[in-house]
């Protein structure tokens, strides 16, 4: 029953890894125009200036930390795989609507990320079920 839950723990860890991961590239791919805003600037107000590319790419970091937030948590845990990596899922889509909620995005970026959240953390569920187990 740990290891249960340590897997969905690990799960998320290695999801908000891939995601912050992929908004760093995206920052450093596609910064933001020389005083575009000030330092000090609400992050709401970032979002409405953020390049699309710097957007695209943090809504393909939470479909990514979807598949592997589910396989982690899948190929940890020794019972109820499946149901662990669409509990890593499910608590991603959570995150995806929270954030939606607090913040403005366009609608595409939070659309894709709440319909590709569960379908991609069971993906990543029956990859980890396919991998050879030591």
């Amino acid at each position: 029953m740990i290891r249960t839950m340590c897997s969905v723990m690990l799960g998320m860890l290695a999801a908000t890894t891939v995601a912050l991961g992929f908004e760093f590239v995206g920052k450093r791919l596609f910064p933001l125009p020389a005083g575009a805003l000030p330092a000090d600037a609400a992050p709401a107000e970032l979002i409405a200036v953020a390049p699309t590319g710097t957007l695209v790419l943090v809504a393909l970091g939470w479909l990514a930390a979807a598949l592997c937030g589910g396989w982690v948590a899948a190929r940890i845990a020794r019972r109820r795989r499946m149901g662990m990596a669409l509990t890593v899922g499910a608590l991603i889509l959570a995150s995806v609507l929270l954030n939606a909620w607090l913040l403005p995005h366009p609608l595409w970026m939070t659309l894709l990320d709440a319909v590709g959240a569960l379908p991609l953390a069971w993906c990543g569920g029956r990859l980890a079920g396919a991998a050879p187990r030591r």
